[in-house]
């Protein structure tokens, strides 16, 4: 504002000598500067600038002002809201990060307790297996003994009825059975150090 009241006052100052050399030139035509001319229009220049500088370039400057501080508002908002989605997507791949982790962890809990219940299964099959061998050796065992009683009663029969041929008379079977399984088990023990 001062600059364009210096470069009016200049300007006005020039324009006073111009204004007494036309004073004295001839009257020309429409392009010859004319001394009164000139300074009706600086004065009405100075009262147009006068009223504009005192009503009107007030509310431009104020509006201008306004339109700066909403720019630099907007550009302030702007650089929070950059700052805050920044810290925000630090954030996200903060929790991104420790959300990998757990899965890992998670996964690598998941193998082991796989593999302790696999060895779990197969130290049970192992121990099913033994007891199922267990089992069947006392089974082969129990059917061995009375697959040898079953033959020391045949046995002990048919030497009754051998002994009955020979001597040829019916002898008390049951008296008889006895004494041969009397020596039979007298003789198996015997045997079975062989």
């Amino acid at each position: 504002m001062r600059n364009l009241l210096t470069a009016l006052t200049a300007s006005f100052a020039a324009s006073l000598p111009l204004a007494a050399q036309e004073a004295e030139a001839p009257k020309g035509g429409l392009l010859s500067p004319s001394g009164g001319l000139m300074v009706w229009t600086l004065v009405i220049f100075a009262i147009l600038l006068f009223v504009l500088s005192r009503y009107a370039y007030p509310k431009i400057l104020e509006a201008v002002e306004a339109r700066d501080k909403a720019v630099e508002d907007a550009l302030a908002a702007a650089k929070k809201d950059r700052e805050e989605a920044a810290a925000l997507l630090a954030e996200h791949r903060r929790q991104l990060d420790a959300a990998r982790d757990e899965v890992q962890k998670l996964i690598t809990s998941a193998r082991a307790d796989g593999e302790k219940v696999r060895a779990d299964v197969i130290e049970q099959a192992h121990r099913e297996q033994q007891q199922m061998l267990e089992r069947a050796r006392a089974e082969i065992i129990s059917e061995r003994d009375r697959a040898i009683a079953v033959l020391r009663r045949e046995t002990v029969d048919l030497a009754v009825r051998a002994a009955s041929k020979v001597i040829e008379r019916n002898l008390d079977v049951e008296a008889n059975r006895a004494v041969v399984e009397s020596f039979l088990a007298s003789i198996a023990p015997a045997e079975a150090k062989h």
